[in-house]
């Protein structure tokens, strides 16, 4: 058996949420963890688990979530409702297991601490049962953290919820938070001639199940894969991080989520900016407004997008914005360099685990 110095002594178990927005930068925490010196596992659903190979340094936990669907457009909420109920016990019990598995390999510290997603807050309860010190990661903007501060001021002084005088009935066929993400058939049309009409090469990432009525791309409109050619390239999946740092790639089109915001930022790449809802209006105001690396999109509608794509590929307002996202990026490098202000926080993180 190795001795002390020779193995990793601190171990933590992380729970990432499923979603890939959030499940990257939990894994992305592990790996710097990993190189602080903690071993790690990672407790996760079989909902899109991620896959050890890619980590053969870690540990991998899995907890059945019990019969949840995994259809594209379920309800989110209903999902995340499903998965918090359903895997407290099952996490529970694996977990003292994997705690008894520990001891009986003679390592002295065990569990050092559990790190949950803020949204997988069954691991937090379980963590709380079993006496082991927690964790909450968020991966949404520091923004966004104080926007939910102020709404919790503004609950205690009775101004929301609204009073029944400042509500509305729901419009009818309105539709629903969730089916934002879902685009329709003229949805669509828009972006496709949009991006044909711009007669830029682009590379489209369609999730399969994200055009309503259709399983992956059958309902783009006719005529134009032809019309594009080889200029355009359509895949149901893309690792972002990698081709957002190719040097072909002169901008990114996203909803932006933090996750997506902050990898454009890294690379250098100016936005194009089509928030739904959550932290991303948020987030493209400052991508727009404040350190001027975006374009918001108003509409969906083709003669918009090719305008914006036009102008943040071949005008001087698009070469403007390239030259301070890079300026960005290299601030964002001297952050998270030796002594930057990221850089020292995740060395504090280090030792506050370590003193629990």
């Amino acid at each position: 058996m190795r001795n002390q110095t020779e193995r990793q002594s601190w171990h933590l178990v992380l729970v990432p949420c499923p979603f890939q927005g959030h499940l990257n930068p939990m894994l992305q925490l592990a790996t710097i963890l990993h190189s602080k010196g903690f071993s790690i596992t990672i407790a996760h659903t079989i909902y899109n688990s991620p896959s050890p190979q890619n980590h053969p340094d870690f540990t991998f936990l899995p907890i059945p979530e019990g019969d949840i669907s995994s259809s594209p457009d379920i309800d989110i909420i209903d999902l995340l409702l499903g998965i918090n109920v359903n895997c407290k016990l099952s996490f529970q019990q694996s977990l003292a297991n994997h705690k008894q598995i520990l001891k009986q390999q003679d390592v002295e510290e065990g569990i050092a601490c559990v790190i949950s997603d803020e949204l997988m807050y069954f691991a937090e309860a379980v963590a709380d049962n079993l006496r082991l010190p927690s964790i909450i990661l968020r991966t949404s903007s520091t923004a966004t953290f104080l926007a939910r501060s102020a709404l919790l001021q503004l609950k205690e002084q009775g101004l929301i919820p609204f009073h029944d005088s400042c509500s509305h009935e729901m419009v009818p066929k309105l539709h629903l938070l969730r089916e934002r993400s879902i685009l329709s058939e003229k949805e669509v049309a828009e972006m496709a001639w949009g991006l044909a009409n711009s007669e830029q090469p682009f590379l489209w990432v369609v999730r399969p199940g994200s055009i309503h009525g259709s399983n992956w791309i059958e309902l783009l409109p006719k005529g134009f894969r032809d019309g594009v050619g080889e200029r355009g390239c359509i895949v149901k999946w893309a690792p972002q991080k990698e081709v957002l740092g190719h040097e072909a790639v002169g901008g990114f089109w996203s909803h932006c989520g933090w996750n997506s915001t902050l990898e454009s930022i890294c690379e250098g790449v100016p936005m194009i900016c089509r928030p739904c809802f959550g932290d991303q209006r948020v987030n493209s105001r400052y991508l727009c407004h404040e350190w001027r690396v975006g374009l918001e999109l108003e509409r969906l509608e083709r003669g918009e997008i090719e305008r914006a794509i036009r102008k943040l590929i071949l005008d001087d307002e698009g070469k403007e914005m390239r030259v301070r996202a890079k300026d960005l990026k290299e601030r964002v490098e001297v952050s998270t360099g030796k002594g930057g202000s990221s850089h020292n926080y995740l060395n504090e993180l280090v030792d506050l685990i370590k003193s629990f």
